[in-house]
């Protein structure tokens, strides 16, 4: 009866946001937080950009750089966290600002958060193809011998397919598989942590964990670790491992129109999948540090994680490390799946995607089922790139690298934050006009808003520079003290294409609202006139029962 009482009010609350309840309201609080963290998957982002880390800054960048901007992350959280209860809609990040800054603002936040989302569901997914083809490299040396750039992204074709597949089956089935996904990211993280600790015969000294620098960059500030090239160009590029592994924790916003008591239950799962996340995944990361034998050889092997559990590990050891982190990165596909459906959804049923009709449509189950194959679409399509062989090492040693990968995390982490940025700089901005939720953070907003804001400035500045000096153009060597080009010729293929497309997109997206959207787009859509059972009067009643368990952020 209380479960019945508190879905109604969900459905109150819906429709004085304009909406009728068209998804099936199942997933529990604890659902809505288990797929934020399934997205963030420490055992995804930590495993697939750990060589970022490694090659621009090394270990400081990984055992100080991840709780350091784990911290600024969480704050961000904190921040969506309260817009979340306040506005608990399928559209999230695009929907409060469209409510606080009017259609222009909705209309270019709304693209940011698809074009990141888009962005990190291919990349999961071609990061899971990857660990599947390394652990099956490790038990198998037939398997080994005919490694390829294609045969991987076959793998990667195939699992968009049948993440595809599972997301159209059911939405009740998402939520079951990401409660699942929790604990197997719990139980897993705490597996590859205990087979590094336990079975390598020798293992680094906490010291260097904590203080060993490295620049793998082919040349970025010449090659030093020292000075001040080092420090605020070479090692903020490291970053992109913390900032990239948590992202993705909107889901719990755009899952919100499918949890009961969406208010809290979503605001808890922002904030909580962050918290949980920010410690699980240094404990990982620690073990994996803990676990090199031989620094040197990890930085000649390009500082990626399968060099590390090939050098501590016995090959059938190291394929199980793999294999987890591979099962772990599925179902991350699968939750980044069923978030980026959900905001295509959306968005399209307030007429802002082209074809927005046709994504609008739920299936019999009540599921974006042709949002789902558009989202799958276009991860093939921006992953293309990854098919070029990029090599930064030389014939005799060669080095690896997949630049369109990492080109690919910095548009996700780029588009998502600056989709973050725009309502949490509207709700600054509205100060206390600004109506709160059930879970808020009192007065703590005013510096909350403000420092998240910069955060994520200056991260998106960063990660649009190049990652190494062949991928940097003439004119901008100079600013991070890079090889000439006679040195180190200049070559499309290194390039950090994630300025290209996100300017790119930004670009259109200016365009089609001048020439096109403005004339049309007025924010989101109703789908429902205020019904008679919801009054002004209800909505004092609702407020009533909101500050009932009005609650400042946990810690």
């Amino acid at each position: 009866m209380a479960e019945q009482a508190q879905l109604n009010a969900d459905e109150k609350r819906l429709a004085e946001l304009g909406y009728k309840q068209e998804l099936n309201r199942n997933w529990s609080g604890f659902s809505n937080f288990a797929i934020s963290f399934s997205i963030i998957s420490i055992l995804a982002g930590c495993f697939t950009t750990f060589g970022q880390a490694w090659n621009n800054g090394g270990p400081i960048a990984i055992s100080i750089g991840w709780p350091l901007i784990s911290i600024f992350i969480l704050i961000i959280g904190f921040t969506m966290s309260e817009l979340v209860s306040a506005y608990p809609t399928s559209g999230g990040i695009y929907w409060w600002a469209s409510k606080m800054g009017g259609a222009k603002a909705g209309y270019y936040t709304g693209w940011l958060n698809l074009i990141g989302l888009l962005a990190v569901i291919a990349s999961v997914a071609y990061g899971c193809a990857t660990f599947f083809d390394l652990a099956m490299m490790s038990f198998s040396e037939s398997w080994a011998a005919g490694y390829s750039l294609q045969r991987v992204f076959m793998i990667f074709v195939v699992v968009l397919i049948l993440v595809s597949v599972l997301n159209i089956f059911s939405g009740h089935l998402m939520a079951i598989m990401n409660n699942i996904s929790v604990w197997w990211h719990v139980a897993g993280a705490a597996a590859v942590v205990l087979i590094l600790v336990i079975l390598p015969e020798q293992h680094m000294s906490v010291s260097d964990m904590f203080t060993m620098r490295v620049n793998n960059t082919g040349g970025l500030d010449m090659g030093s670790t020292s000075g001040l090239g080092f420090w605020f160009i070479v090692l903020p590029l490291g970053f992109l491992l913390t900032q990239y592994t948590i992202t993705g924790f909107d889901a719990s916003a755009h899952l919100s129109e499918e949890t009961q008591g969406a208010a809290d239950g979503a605001a808890k799962g922002i904030w909580r999948s962050i918290f949980y996340s920010a410690i699980g995944g240094w404990i990982l990361l620690l073990a994996f540090l803990y676990a090199v034998q031989d620094p040197e050889a990890v930085t000649a092997g390009g500082g990626g994680v399968a060099v590390i559990f090939a050098q501590a590990l016995d090959a059938k050891w190291a394929g199980a490390v793999l294999l987890i982190a591979a099962i772990g990165q599925f179902f991350c596909s699968t939750a980044c799946m069923t978030s980026t459906s959900r905001m295509t959804f959306a968005f399209s049923r307030d007429g802002a995607v082209p074809g927005a009709r046709i994504w609008a449509k739920l299936s019999r189950n009540k599921v974006p089922a042709n949002a789902v194959v558009l989202a799958a679409l276009v991860a093939v399509i921006i992953t293309l790139p990854a098919l070029v062989e990029v090599n930064i090492g030389s014939e005799e040693a060669p080095i690896v690298v997949p630049t369109a990968f990492y080109a690919v995390v910095s548009v996700a982490v780029i588009g998502l934050y600056l989709a973050f940025l725009v309502p949490i700089f509207l709700r600054w901005r509205m100060g206390d006009k600004f109506k709160q939720g059930p879970w808020n953070l009192g007065n703590k907003w005013k510096w909350m808003a403000p420092v998240a804001c910069i955060e994520i400035v200056i991260v998106s500045i960063y990660f649009i520079m190049p990652f190494t000096p062949a991928g940097t153009p003439s004119f901008l060597r100079w600013l991070n003290n890079s090889p000439s080009a006679e040195e180190i010729p200049f070559d499309w293929k290194f390039v950090n294409y994630a300025p290209i497309l996100t300017g790119g997109a930004l670009l259109a997206l200016w365009i089609g609202w001048h020439l096109s959207a403005k004339k049309w787009f007025t924010g989101p859509k109703t789908t429902i006139d205020l019904p008679a059972g919801v009054s002004s009067a209800d909505e004092i009643a609702l407020e009533h029962e909101h500050k009932g368990f009005h609650q400042p952020p946990e810690s």
